[in-house]
């Protein structure tokens, strides 16, 4: 009896923990914002267009560069010049045989850029647009990624109701078949008409395990979407989501604030930065710059520090022509970004009314298909009546039965794909797939 008991309460305290995970569409869309490797792969993007962004500000702060270096010569030319640099010249010093000098160099380097044709500031604007569009790109990624989890989730639902469905149509015809069997057994039914319900329980049977299989590939598209690793769990699904209530049909048309187009737009602007980096070449460059100087050698036992400060003037005369190659590419990478932005406007343009048209034909079809299912219910009780009674052909009671199932996998289909019209419409507008809170 105390085995017994202590078995008891281990189950008590295990169920909780082997009971399914419950997930709502608000926590799976957060565990894949979080895991799934196409936003972790768009957040790196991002990053990576902010570190050029980083690069070009550069631009605009001084430079500052240390060098040293440590040399041992009887070259005339370089000792005579660190005996100079080391304040150790005197008369006496034979030019042509100055001796074995050695010199320890060290030297430090402030430059800044005063003008450089326009060109720094080119390139930090073409850079800005760039980590704007990767912003975009992942915001509209993002959109995407928590779409394909509403879909992952509604498609889980259609294919587990499907299975409950299908199920509901087994328990149908094996009362149907028991019936028959003692109708039979009294002589009061043909073998052929019992062998149809049979074949038809069999024929149901066999589409409920096809019904199971699709709703456990259903779970596991549902886990990939989560970017999940493969787990022995299944997913059970929160009932009555509210999430599901906020998926309301969006009262305007406009699809000017959708991610991919203002990406797009992005693109442009920096296309636009990159020819005027590129005609930017053609002007004088201008920097100051100033250096400090330390020299010490041992051989000569002096030591002397020095300083230097200017500014260069640099101009490309002639290149080959290779600047005014670089101004036609980049002109024609603009030309393409301008293109393809169009080209984003009127695909996204058709998006929206495919989606329009589909959430319009998914509302029809949910209405009819509510209609069809209480016709087919009422349907399918006479017949079962009239078959109780021997009034009814065996046939006609398989009929009656398979409509019943197929309107209601029908309406359900119907139910589900409205819902998903419904995210695909919000998609297509460029407003969340699922509304917060």
């Amino acid at each position: 009896m105390r085995s017994h008991l202590l078995g008891l309460m281990l189950a008590g305290a295990l169920l909780p923990g082997l009971r399914a995970e419950l997930w709502t569409l608000d926590r799976a869309a957060t565990t894949a914002l979080e895991h799934s490797p196409d936003a972790r792969t768009a957040r790196a993007r991002a990053e990576g267009a902010q570190t050029l962004v980083d690069q070009a500000q550069s631009a605009w702060l001084p430079q500052f560069s240390l060098a040293g270096h440590y040399t041992d010569t009887n070259n005339p030319m370089m000792a005579f010049g660190a005996i100079l640099n080391q304040r150790a010249f005197n008369f006496g010093l034979d030019f042509n045989h100055p001796g074995h000098v050695d010199d320890l160099n060290a030297s430090g380097t402030v430059a800044y850029n005063l003008y450089s044709g326009g060109r720094a500031t080119a390139g930090r604007n073409a850079a800005r647009a760039g980590a704007e569009a990767a912003r975009l790109e992942l915001h509209g990624a993002q959109q995407q990624l928590v779409a394909e989890v509403v879909k992952a989730a509604l498609n889980l639902q259609k294919a587990r109701e499907a299975v409950i469905a299908v199920t509901g149509g087994v328990r149908a015809y094996e009362a149907a078949v028991s019936v028959a069997r003692a109708r039979y057994e009294a002589g009061q039914m043909l073998k052929a008409d019992l062998l149809s319900l049979e074949v038809q329980l069999a024929q149901t049977r066999e589409s409920l395990s096809s019904a199971r299989h699709g709703a456990a590939l259903a779970a596991r598209a549902f886990g990939f979407v989560l970017g999940l690793e493969a787990t022995g769990n299944s997913f059970e699904l929160a009932g009555n989501d509210p999430a599901l209530a906020r998926l309301a049909v969006p009262a305007t048309g406009d699809f000017s604030q959708r991610p991919e187009l203002l990406a797009a737009a992005a693109h442009v602007r920096a296309a636009a930065a990159m020819v005027r980096m590129a005609r930017g070449a053609r002007g004088p460059t201008v920097n100051a710059f100033a250096t400090y100087q330390y020299n010490k050698g041992w051989s000569t036992d002096r030591h002397a520090d020095s300083w230097l400060a200017g500014v260069n003037f640099d101009l490309n005369v002639f290149d080959g022509g290779q600047t005014a190659a670089k101004i036609r590419q980049s002109t024609a990478e603009l030309t393409a970004a301008k293109e393809m932005s169009r080209k984003a406007s009127l695909g996204i343009s058709l998006e929206v009314e495919q989606a329009r048209l589909a959430h319009a034909d998914a509302q029809e079809r949910l209405a009819v298909s509510a209609r069809a299912v209480e016709q087919a219910e009422e349907s399918a009780n006479l017949t079962r009546a009239r078959f109780e009674k021997e009034a009814l052909l065996t046939a006609d009671l398989i009929g009656a039965e398979g409509r019943l199932l197929e309107a209601r996998l029908r309406h359900m289909i119907a139910a589900a794909d409205e819902r998903l019209a419904v995210v695909d419409l919000r998609r297509a507008l460029g407003l969340d797939p699922l509304p917060a809170p």
